[in-house]
């Protein structure tokens, strides 16, 4: 999926939490319905069979409960997507990368391959089941790890047993550690830590960009890997780092450290235009004044390829923050679609991040400094979030409220998803004359959802029952911002007259 992703160490965050954040946006001209839900044990399935790779999997018996974001409509199969399971860790399956022929060619994908012919004939060939994908990652994962390095380990054993279909970045937290694991061809990956005070941004390319080959294969203090990946890349010549006799290379990395965004990524006219610019719009946001971003003599332009995976950031990250990076259209540059500064041409030349086609923003957030169940918060936005409003939930629980999970193929205002999807489609439309509706919307139930988070803790009251309260709260506020946008728009209708009967 066209997915950015933000990651956030515990000493990058306001408040110590680690936090995964990520949009799961739709393909060009689709936009998936999604829903809140959480997995009983009882309802975690014992045989796996995929929808798209058609591929069947015996699982643990011994599952956890946890939280995902399944797609409303099956056809395609549940695409979790993120959740936090009883043991307070999290999860966030996928964001596609990219990759090189080089790669591919040495490590093939492991595609679905229907069967050929008839059964009995005798150029019936069976079909070929193809490895997992991001449609798998979360229910085969998620429910079995007490860790975010287990996840790390078991999606790895995973996609080296039965391979991937396709490449992709997949996050793991728990209250200590953020780990991103990026898939390498077919059976191959790597793992590195998040250091505790930096943030990371992934936007669709393979993205790690140092990588110490000797810790993954010893200590794994901050770098996991498959087995044999040393040999891998010598066998198949894929360390483009220039070296001298003693093994540095020409940019300082030590003997065993080499770049992996160089040499099992991509670096394309379409990442220039798709990828990159959004890593530069949100390391802008974050460190505006670190590196010079505008202009002639900038350090980092949209179109640059060694902007950094990951960096210490200028000032605490809050939750709000994390929202308006993931909404951002290039606001205060000549490339924001809804701006005047550029030219015609300027101003859709980038991929922006707060896109139409977004199904959902989730951050999953793990606070140290809590107690009990009320440790697990999952933020939900649903829809495009320049227009949507980030609510936070209580994520130990057994039942989700209605409002947020009974998204179904038909358009009701009674749903979550919907209401978001049609508030989005009119207020872009009258985008300056529904943008302070919208913002005013935001901050109201944001600030009343996070009152209810503190009330409830301090009361130590029922987490459903909280919930429940939020979602009336925000169903509330929804309907209303609905009618203002409706109106809004129905006033700059193009068959409107200034004259009338009265």
């Amino acid at each position: 999926m066209p997915c950015t992703t933000i990651l956030v160490g515990k000493r990058a965050s306001y408040d110590g939490s680690t936090i995964v954040a990520r949009n799961e946006d739709s393909k060009n001209g689709e936009f998936t319905p999604k829903r809140f839900a959480v997995v009983l044990p009882d309802e975690q399935p014992r045989t796996y069979t995929s929808v798209i790779g058609h591929l069947t999997i015996e699982l643990p018996q011994d599952p956890m409960r946890y939280t995902s974001l399944p797609n409303a409509l099956p056809d395609e199969g549940l695409w979790a997507a993120a959740g936090i399971n009883e043991a307070n860790v999290g999860m966030s399956a996928t964001e596609t990368i990219t990759s090189n022929t080089r790669v591919l060619a040495a490590d093939p994908l492991v595609p679905y391959v229907p069967a050929h012919g008839n059964p009995g004939d005798d150029d019936y060939v069976p079909e070929q089941a193809g490895g997992i994908g991001e449609e798998d990652m979360v229910t085969l994962v998620l429910p079995y790890i007490h860790s975010a390095r287990e996840g790390v380990l078991r999606l790895g054993q995973l996609i080296e047993q039965y391979g991937t279909y396709e490449m992709n970045g997949i996050a793991f937290h728990d209250a200590d550690e953020i780990w991103w694991l990026e898939t390498i061809g077919g059976h191959h990956w790597i793992a590195r830590r998040v250091p505790d005070d930096c943030y990371v941004v992934m936007t669709n390319q393979l993205g790690i960009d140092w990588f110490d080959l000797a810790d993954a294969e010893g200590a794994g203090r901050g770098y996991l890997c498959s087995p044999g990946l040393r040999t891998f890349v010598e066998d198949n010549y894929l360390d483009l780092t220039i070296r001298d006799h003693y093994g540095i290379g020409s940019n300082g990395e030590p003997a065993n450290v080499f770049n992996p965004r160089l040499d099992f990524g991509s670096t394309s006219d379409a990442d220039h235009v798709y990828n990159t610019p959004r890593a530069w719009a949100i390391q802008r946001l974050i460190n505006p004044n670190g590196n010079k971003w505008d202009g002639p003599d900038a350090d980092f332009r949209p179109e640059s390829d060694d902007i950094p995976w990951c960096r210490v950031p200028e000032r605490a990250i809050t939750m709000g923050i994390i929202k308006r990076a993931l909404s951002l259209h290039y606001q205060g540059t000549p490339y924001d679609p809804y701006g005047t500064s550029g030219s015609p041409s300027e101003r859709t030349r980038y991929r922006p991040i707060g896109i139409n086609r977004t199904s959902q923003l989730c951050a999953t957030q793990l606070r140290t400094y809590a107690s009990g169940d009320d440790y697990a918060v999952q933020w939900i936005a649903f829809g495009s979030n320049p227009f949507n409003a980030f609510i936070p939930l209580f994520a130990n629980v057994d039942t989700v409220p209605e409002y947020f999970s009974n998204t179904g193929a038909e358009v009701s205002t009674q749903s979550f998803y919907w209401a978001n999807r049609l508030i989005g489609a009119l207020a872009d439309a009258s985008y300056h004359r529904s943008l302070p509706h919208v913002e005013r919307y935001q901050a109201e139930v944001v600030s009343r959802a996070r009152g209810i988070l503190l009330e409830t803790r301090k009361r130590r009251s029922s987490l459903e029952e909280a919930n429940e309260t939020i979602a009336r709260m925000v169903r509330e506020h929804t309907e209303d911002l609905l009618g203002k946008v409706l109106f809004e728009t129905s006033m700059g209708m193009r068959n409107s007259y200034s004259r009338s009967d009265n």
